[in-house]
Order: C-alpha cells, then sequence, then structure tokens
C-alpha cells in the first residue's frame, strides 16, 4: 500500500453547462468537534442529490474531484475526518467514523439544497468512512449508495492478511505518514529508510516508533485489533467496489462485492492501490477508463433504482485489450502438479531452511543460489500457446516445518521467453501443525487476471518468509509483533500432493466494463 493519499475518484474535466459557484467551507458540529467540510454545489436550482467524502488526507486534494462532481449535477461535500487537517478532535483511525459519517449524512439531509439522496463515496480510508454508515438503524442516516474504491476496511483488516501474517512495511509506511499526527508526511517512512536502512528489522515489532524516533502512541492498537465482519446494510443499498489487481486489498474488495447484501456491482482493473493513476505494466489502452464517468454514471443508475439486484462486474484481463465477468468463486481452477513432466519441476529446495535472520524479500525477484536453499523453487516447461488467467489462484502443499508455528509464503512468477521475471500473485498464511508432521493445506494466491504469451515458463516459490512487505515469523511460537528473539526454521516440501490452482479462462467471452457494472 502507498502511504499517501491516492486517486479518490474523478478528476477528469468536463463541460460544465452552467457556471459553477465556488465551494462553501463549514464547520459540522458532530459530537463535540466542528468538522471541516466544503460544499460545491452545481450551478441552477436545486436540490441537487448528493455525493459524501470523508477523508484523512485533506479535503483540498479533492476539490477538482467535487467540481466534477457539481458539474454534473451533484451537491459534492468533502469533509476532513476528525482530528485531521482543518477538523477538530482527536484522531484514532477507524474509532470515531461511523457515528461522525452517520451525523454528518444527517446534516446533508437537512440542508436545503439536498433532495434527501445521498451517495457516500471514497477510497482507502476514505472508502472505509463510506462504509461506516451503512449498518446504522436510522435511514436518514444510511446512504442511498456507496461507492468504495481499494477499501481499508478496518484496524484488524489492514494489520493482518486473512491468513493471519502481519502486513509490515505497508502499515509502517501509513502509520509514520499520518498516524498520531493531523497532517501529513507521505514520504516519511522512506526518508526514515534512508537513514536507517534496518529500520523494519526491528525487534519487537511493537516499539517500532522508538526507532522511527516519532512517537506513534496509536500503534500497538492496531495490532491489537480483533477481526472485523464486513459491513452489514440494514436496507439493499447499491454498492459499486473498485480495485485493482495489484492493489494489496484487493481480496478484501472481492471479499466485501461478494458478501454485500444488496445490489452489487464489481470493477477491477491493473492497477495498484491508486487506480488508473498507478497502472500496471500490463495495462493496455483497453483499460483506460474514465473513472470519474463511470462513478456518475453508476451513482444515477443507483439513486433511480436502475442497477438489477443480481451481483456483477467486470476483471480487465492485464497482457489484452479485454475485460471479463467478475469470478463469483474459486471453482473452475486447473490443478498444475509438482514434480511431474508437464507439471512444475523441481529445481531446488525440496528441503530449505527459512532463516529470519536472511529472510526471502518481497523487494527482490532474483533468486541467489546457496547451499542451503532459502525456498523451493519450481519451474513449468514454456506454455505452447497463449494462456488466460481470470480469477482466484492457489496453491496445495504437502509440508513439513520443524518448528511450533510456521509462514508459508507462495510467490507465481512469470518468466519471460527472454527470462525477465514478472510478478504474478502472491500469497502467505500462518501455520501452527505438530512440528515435523506432514501437513497438507492451502495458501490462497489471490486474484490473477493475466494473460501470459506462448514460451512463458511459471515459477513458483515455496518461502518462510516475505520480508519486507510481511513481518518475520520468529519460529519460536512467540506472537512476531512482541518477539525479541528468531531462529531458523527448516523445511520439507513434497511434490507428491502438492499442485499449483489456477483459474484458467477457456472459451470465455469480453464483455464491456461500463455497460457490465453501471446497468
Amino acid at each position: 500500500m502507498t502511504a499517501g493519499p491516492v486517486n479518490e475518484g474523478p478528476a477528469v474535466p468536463v463541460p460544465e453547462p452552467v457556471p459553477l459557484p465556488g465551494p462553501v467551507c463549514v464547520r459540522v458540529p458532530v459530537d463535540g468537534a466542528g468538522l471541516a467540510t466544503s460544499v460545491q454545489l452545481p450551478g441552477g436550482d436545486g436540490p441537487f442529490p448528493a455525493v459524501v467524502l470523508r477523508t484523512p488526507y485533506d479535503l483540498r486534494s479533492h476539490r477538482d474531484e467535487a467540481r466534477a462532481w457539481a458539474a454534473r449535477g451533484f451537491a459534492a461535500v468533502v469533509q476532513d475526518v476528525r482530528g485531521r487537517h482543518a477538523s477538530d478532535g482527536d484522531w484514532q483511525p477507524y474509532r470515531y467514523e461511523e457515528a461522525d459519517s452517520a451525523a454528518t449524512l444527517r446534516w446533508v439531509r437537512g440542508r436545503s439544497w439536498s433532495d434527501g439522496r445521498v451517495v457516500a463515496a471514497g477510497s482507502s480510508y476514505a472508502a472505509h468512512c463510506a462504509l461506516a454508515a451503512v449498518a446504522g438503524g436510522d435511514p436518514r442516516s444510511r446512504p442511498d449508495a456507496v461507492i468504495a474504491a481499494v477499501p481499508a476496511l478496518g484496524l484488524a483488516e489492514t494489520a493482518r492478511e486473512s491468513g493471519g501474517v502481519e502486513r509490515l512495511s505497508a502499515r509502517a509506511g501509513w502509520w509514520a505518514a499520518h498516524g498520531d499526527r493531523p497532517d501529513s508526511d507521505t514520504a516519511a517512512l522512506d526518508k526514515a529508510l534512508v537513514r536507517d536502512p534496518r529500520l523494519l528489522e526491528h525487534l519487537p515489532l511493537v516499539r517500532l516508533p522508538e526507532r522511527l524516533g516519532r512517537p506513534l502512541p496509536s500503534w500497538p492498537g492496531l495490532w491489537a485489533a480483533s477481526h472485523r465482519t464486513a459491513p452489514a446494510p440494514r436496507a439493499p443499498v447499491p454498492l459499486l467496489a473498485v480495485g485493482g489487481t495489484r492493489d494489496p486489498f484487493a481480496d478484501d474488495t472481492l471479499r466485501l462485492w461478494r458478501d454485500w447484501h444488496g445490489p452489487a456491482r464489481l470493477l477491477v482493473g491493473p492497477w495498484g492501490h491508486g487506480l488508473t493513476s498507478e497502472p500496471a505494466p500490463e495495462a493496455r489502452p483497453g483499460h483506460r477508463l474514465r473513472l470519474g464517468a463511470l462513478y456518475v454514471r453508476w451513482a444515477r443508475a443507483a439513486l433511480e433504482g436502475a442497477l438489477g439486484h443480481e451481483r456483477r462486474g467486470a476483471v480487465a484481463l492485464g497482457g489484452s485489450e479485454h475485460w471479463y465477468p467478475a469470478p463469483h468463486g474459486t471453482g473452475g481452477r486447473t490443478a498444475w502438479p509438482f514434480g511431474v513432466p508437464g507439471g512444475l519441476r523441481l529445481l531446488q529446495g525440496d528441503t530449505f531452511v527459512a532463516d529470519p535472520e536472511r529472510p526471502v524479500r518481497s523487494d527482490d525477484l532474483s533468486v541467489e543460489r546457496r547451499d542451503v536453499p532459502d525456498r523451493a523453487l519450481l519451474v513449468t516447461p514454456p506454455l505452447p500457446r497463449p494462456l488466460d488467467l481470470c480469477g482466484a489462484a492457489g496453491a496445495e502443499l504437502c509440508a513439513t516445518a520443524v518448528t511450533p508455528t510456521a509462514d508459508w509464503a507462495v510467490r507465481l512468477v512469470a518468466l519471460d521467453p527472454d527470462g525477465r521475471a514478472r510478478p504474478l500473485a502472491t500469497g502467505i498464511v500462518r501455520r501452527s501443525d505438530p512440528a515435523g508432521e506432514v501437513a497438507r493445506f492451502r495458501v490462497p494466491l489471490g486474484l490473477v487476471a493475466h494473460r501470459l504469451p506462448a514460451g512463458t515458463r511459471l515459477r513458483v516459490e515455496v518461502a518462510g518468509h516475505h520480508f519486507p512487505a510481511h513481518a518475520r515469523n520468529p519460529h519460536t511460537g512467540e506472537d512476531p509483533v512482541h518477539a525479541t528473539r528468531l531462529t531458523a526454521s527448516r523445511r520439507s516440501l513434497r511434490p507428491d500432493g502438492s499442485s499449483l490452482l489456477l483459474p484458467v479462462v477457456r472459451g470465455g467471452r469480453p464483455i464491456d466494463p461500463v455497460q457490465e457494472t453501471c446497468s
């Protein structure tokens, strides 16, 4: 995850049929705090539907976005969340957003320029704010529709992968940039790493702020957070979930869409956390969407009740010009067995050592040859023809660890015919199997949407660490957040019984992503 704010919605210039008035800046009184709020009204006579965006990233950074919404007939309400930038109060991530979002929506509906219809929208943390009020019992506190892009759903969801492993570099970057301060320094972690390249190796992890050199009293609470469930609307509120295949929260975006109780649409492109401002190398011209225009079209359809009640969505196929229907589950995957002709040939590491003092790095795709391997390494023959993958990938492992707890990281890499490595997917889970006993388990690899050209080889790495993206398992049985001692873990991988599970597209028909999401 990027440390700073992301492109949170429409920012494309649009023709203005009538001149827009200037924004009005007010303070919305909410439970003892005045929340700084900018209101950009359309030209002409109201009342108008409203779009509400509550952000910790400074309402001033959304001026163009607000004008784009207003030019299309929406009153655009942008608000600094409690304790951030121009708003009063105490900044505690995720603590006040449900109540503050509900109060803000009630305030909007009480304005003379409001026609009572409200769309809550936002990206990353602001997506959490947009979703926070959907479970409220008061209909005036609930949005009529929600646009949630690259959603950072909560403390627990952002702190750990679904398999229990701590997300280290992304959380350290966000807290260094935004934690326990009213403003932001988006380069804070990068600057700290220049001064102290081994900063993220600090033990215990819970005391990392001491080495960072800045108090972060909310940092321990991040790791103490218990798992939350996805927001459950009391009424069938329409949802548009938007994500990127390179976004670290892509799985959360899909899970939100699949579990939503109401009309749900999904759009996933070949993007990172910054959406279209952060295209992946596999993006093609056919994946260039004007997200702002799409958001407005979807919002109008949602408010007018024109969306069908079925769950639909579109996923861009990287490396091609196409979009395919969003997958609804994990079925239909093809198994590529380990250790058999035509499958994945084991090059090294049927026995390897996962050493937290020398962990496999998440930011380096090269493989260093060692006398004692640090990972299992497998590779396929060159693909005889192009291969389209669209859906959830995974790995079935039959393996052994000699320590009481072990993380298992699986990285899928595409090797171009010229040998260049490109990351496709990564998954990591924490296991506590009896030491030395063979265990069979699955490692989810998340959404893969990619066309692989003929001649591509697939490389699979099975390791015990994926650092610094994820914290190092100390292998002592201690919680990695509080551990101060590290030890190595000897591992064995049994190719017999292990396989790679790929969502191969067979006879798929491309779709129009705008039509699929806005009808």
